[in-house]
């Protein structure tokens, strides 16, 4: 007799390893509708094969757009909040020193998306402006400062980990070039960053409460 999966903690009392799990259980069950957040990873590879680091920098920013509205939209099918300008400008703001904070070291990125980063599922959730999400997302970010920054740095691995993996059997397994394996791992791996990132706002605000 298979054993039934044991029920899941409430958000208030999630692991980072739990935060993980209802990631990709959320995206599985919403498979079509998630994967599209994969498009603005798609989009940088597409464009900076065979480029260099700064090139691939000068690229993120360029599509800053692009990563905000899926963050955006991810926001919006985990909290179930609306889509606002103000959500969008609080992202580009959030988003604009990742790139160059990931290419210096990437724990600086992960610490700055960790303490700032929920402002945007903030804004989406709580129909906040711009400064009221920024503050709300720090704070946030400081009510357990270890499972934010932790959920992040572990979504960052699972993804990683997963990619690499995942390069390796596309590439090995069929005719398909080193490019096309990539730009199908991250259409299919990366929306699971944006998924996690907007449910670690509900952990959070969970644990506030």
């Amino acid at each position: 007799m298979a054993e039934s999966r044991p029920a899941a903690l409430p958000p208030a009392q999630r692991t980072v390893g739990q935060l993980i799990a209802e990631s990709i259980r959320l995206y599985g069950a919403s498979f079509w509708t998630v994967l599209p957040l994969g498009v603005p990873f798609v989009v940088v590879d597409i464009v900076g094969i065979g480029h260099g680091v700064n090139v691939q920098t000068l690229l993120l920013w360029a599509f800053a757009p692009l990563f905000c509205a899926a963050y955006v939209r991810a926001s919006q099918l985990v909290t179930g909040g609306s889509p606002t300008l103000s959500a969008l400008i609080t992202a580009v703001v959030v988003f604009l020193p990742f790139p160059i904070l990931l290419r210096i070291f990437i724990l600086p990125g992960i610490a700055w998306f960790g303490l700032f980063g929920l402002a945007v599922p903030a804004a989406v959730g709580e129909g906040l402006g711009v400064r009221a999400a920024l503050r709300r997302g720090r704070a946030l970010g400081r009510v357990d400062l270890v499972h934010a920054i932790g959920g992040i740095a572990a979504l960052g691995l699972v993804y990683g980990v997963s990619r690499a993996f995942l390069l390796v059997l596309l590439h090995t397994q069929g005719s398909q070039t080193q490019a096309v394996a990539l730009v199908l791992a991250d259409l299919v791996l990366s929306p699971l960053l944006f998924v996690g990132a907007a449910l670690l706002y509900v952990d959070q605000a969970a644990r506030e409460e």
